[in-house]
């Protein structure tokens, strides 16, 4: 990371930097830290910019953010394939988007409206989810629509809602996290997954407050921390329980914010009371010792915020891990006060926006309920159309996936800003479930895992060619300008619902301009949940942000929710009682280890971006897996070899990194890579029942070396890298 001083005109124009910027926002995470971006051709130069979320630092990603604009591999032409089995090839718009249309026709006539889905993803826009919605409720009247964002926050989602009435990823604004005398970080890795973010703790030690973190990997982030507890993975709800056993023992319950302003705590307290230390401690792998200090801390703090990650929710009873660590700040009373809360992280760069407005499978724009009958009517009078046109609830990502192919599932799938061919979970079925698909449509900017499965692709517009808004991490909507022209052949997302709209013969319903749609999208969210109603691109251009809520004009927004009342009915959080569960799957003689998944410094998601940004591609190459020293002695294995992981699902092959910063009973493998380096190919699929999210983050696995050489090994997983002569590289170059 870098914070750039301040800068002089003559300092810029010594420095090449062009006397015209544009002030806009990363693509990356959900942080989004503001970026100023100069073109001068052919480059495209980023620098920091000051802003309340990252205070003009960057990380590696947000530094080398425009570095896939003009990668050679980037799509600039639809591709079309004439028939299966067939090559893709360069085709017009109109041929192209005339043949998604006649197959949606098609489609729907021979199997009905449901047999052609939607799948969206958190780093679309507000205004992209918000039409991507539309357009599967009023132009295609499927029900069949859901979006990555299920791998990501569905478990914080339907958690948040269950126990506060709302779903806000931080009912907070970070700058409160500095303030906070004890933060608990629960599967969470700031200081590589939202490395600006880090200022914000270190600010919080500096003022004299504690920070505890509970990781099975002593990360980067756990290094930092006074408080590192390696707990066994999957066991999160059991340290939650463990810890709210002492504080109710140890009278450190706030009784008075209890009784008024929270319901059903007693049930909870005689849930806890089967958690004494000694238990919680033989199912956690951690101390009683180790409990009872962090009891101390948390019983004694004047103000708490507790902040969870992946870690606990890609889980398949990630709901209960979240309910129960949210009981637990009930109990303490820290909640609905300043500088006191619990939050989820947000992922994907509009990840909470982009769950918001429609592209979820249950869901109408500003956090409305499709099945909610109010909700509906709503809708129906904003969009002109019958309740009977308006199709309900439709099956979430995970099987609506597995539903490709299959009798009474879907025959054909257009997705937009997802690549579900690396990270859907055990996604090898998924691509099988793809290639039986009558049709599939890929709108991406480049020939990702899964649009090189696809009967059309079509390229679309990257971040900084076009204008936008997403809600960042904390609820703050924020306005992306562009920067500069989309290369020509390339159309936004919205010009591409819009074209097809039109072919659909409903093509005034779904403007291309961004600007009309938002200004539809707030009118559409007013009374909602998410009330966006307030909030103009105008006002977006004068500040930093709003923070939704914001129901009028002159309405300033809501940076904290919950100060008087929470979401509910009756104004009152609400505890719950949650099933004791263990992970879907545990270590066994044949497979005695655990997998964990996650993220690297330098790279995103499934790679498709970041793997084509050469300085980030330098630091991070090929997948890895890292092992624990004395796991790896066992197994002769050295830093470097070839190694093959394997669970119930199948086998992934990858370099090997020896880290002491597992347990030994560990393995840690990035989920940024396809091919046989695609850590999902052998993830769990097992679902949480309540939220659809599948256990990504943990599952039993053995590891072995590779009897063939490095090079080898290495040569098998350059399909994995793009630029490689792999299938997809190959189809995209195809004249």
């Amino acid at each position: 990371m870098q914070k750039p001083g301040t800068e002089s005109a003559a300092a810029d124009a010594q420095a090449g930097w062009p006397a015209e910027s544009r002030g806009t926002h990363c693509p990356y995470c959900a942080l989004q830290c503001a970026i100023e971006v100069r073109v001068a051709s052919p480059r495209v130069l980023v620098r920091a910019r000051p802003f309340p979320t990252n205070r003009g630092i960057l990380c590696p990603k947000g530094w080398a953010a425009a570095e896939p604009l003009h990668h050679p591999d980037r799509l600039l032409t639809p591709l079309l394939r004439d028939g299966k089995g067939a090559r893709l090839r360069p085709a017009p718009w109109d041929e192209a988007l005339d043949r998604i249309a006649s197959a949606i026709r098609r489609i729907q006539s021979d199997c009905g409206r449901d047999a052609f889905g939607l799948f969206g993803g958190g780093s679309l826009t507000n205004e992209k989810a918000y039409l991507l919605g539309k357009f599967a409720r009023v132009a295609l009247k499927t029900r069949s629509i859901d979006y990555n964002g299920r791998f990501c926050m569905a478990s914080a989602a339907v958690a948040l809602k269950k126990a506060f009435g709302l779903d806000r990823g931080l009912p907070f604004p970070i700058a409160d996290i500095a303030q906070a005398q004890v933060l608990v970080l629960v599967g969470a890795n700031i200081a590589e997954t939202m490395p600006p973010l880090q200022q914000y703790f270190e600010e919080q030690r500096r003022r004299g407050g504690r920070l505890v973190v509970i990781d099975p990997r002593a990360t980067p982030t756990a290094r930092r921390a006074d408080l590192h507890l390696a707990l066994r993975p999957g066991s999160d709800a059991a340290l939650a329980l463990g810890l709210l056993h002492l504080i109710i023992a140890q009278g450190r319950v706030d009784t008075e914010f209890v009784e008024r302003r929270t319901t059903g705590f007693e049930e909870v307290r005689r849930q806890a009371v089967a958690f004494w230390p000694e238990r919680a401690a033989r199912l956690t792998g951690l101390s009683s010792w180790q409990l009872r200090e962090t009891a101390a801390l948390l019983g004694n703090a004047e103000t708490l915020i507790v902040l969870s990650g992946r870690g606990q929710e890609q889980q398949s009873r990630s709901v209960g891990n979240l309910l129960a660590w949210i009981n637990l700040c009930l109990a303490l009373g820290k909640v609905g006060k300043p500088f006191c809360g619990f939050g989820s992280l947000t992922g994907q760069g509009n990840g909470q926006g982009g769950r918001e407005h429609g592209q979820k499978a249950d869901q109408l724009p500003g956090y409305r309920s499709i099945e909610a009958a109010a909700d509906r009517a709503r809708l129906c009078r904003f969009w002109k159309v019958a309740d009977a046109d308006l199709p309900g609830s439709g099956p979430t990502a995970d099987p609506l996936l597995r539903s490709c192919g299959e009798a009474g599932g879907l025959r054909g799938l257009f997705v937009m800003g997802a690549n579900p061919a690396v990270s859907a979970p055990k996604s090898l079925e998924v691509i099988e479930r793809l290639e039986r698909l009558d049709f599939l449509v890929v709108s991406d900017f480049f020939l990702s895992e899964t649009a090189a499965l696809a009967d059309v692709v079509l390229p679309a517009a990257q971040w900084a060619e076009e204008e936008g808004t997403v809600t960042n991490l904390e609820g703050r909507v924020l306005l992306r300008e562009r920067a500069l022209p989309p290369p020509p052949g390339v159309r936004t997302d919205l010009q591409i619902l819009h074209g097809l709209a039109c072919r659909l013969g409903c093509g005034q319903a779904f403007p291309a301009e961004s600007p009309r749609v938002f200004d539809e999208l707030r009118r559409a969210s007013a009374g909602g949940a998410a009330d966006y109603s307030g909030i103009s691109y105008a006002r977006l251009r004068e500040g930093e942000g709003i923070f939704w809520p914001c129901p009028g004009a002159d309405h300033p927004g809501t940076p904290r929710l919950f100060l008087d009342r929470f979401a509910t009915g009756n104004g009152k959080a609400r505890f719950h009682p949650i099933e004791e569960s263990f992970p879907a799957e545990l270590p066994d003689s044949d497979f005695p280890l655990w997998l964990i998944t996650g993220r690297l410094l330098v790279h995103y998601q499934s790679g498709t971006q970041t793997r084509r940004s050469p300085t980030l591609l330098a630091m991070e190459p090929e997948p890895t897996v890292a092992i624990h020293p004395e796991t790896a002695k066992g197994l002769r294995i050295k830093a470097g070899d070839g190694v093959r992981v394997t669970t119930r699902r199948g086998s992934l092959r990858a370099i090997a990194r020896i880290s002491e910063e597992l347990r030994i009973d560990c393995l840690f493998a990035p989920f940024h890579w396809g091919g046989e380096g695609s850590v999902n190919r052998v993830t769990n699929p097992a679902l949480d029942p309540e939220s659809g999210m599948p256990e990504f983050k943990l599952c039993s696995a053995r590891l072995e070396r590779e009897t063939e050489g490095l090079s080898e090994t290495k040569a098998s997983l350059s399909e994995a890298t793009p630029g490689s002569k792999g299938k997809a590289h190959d189809e995209q170059q195809d004249p």
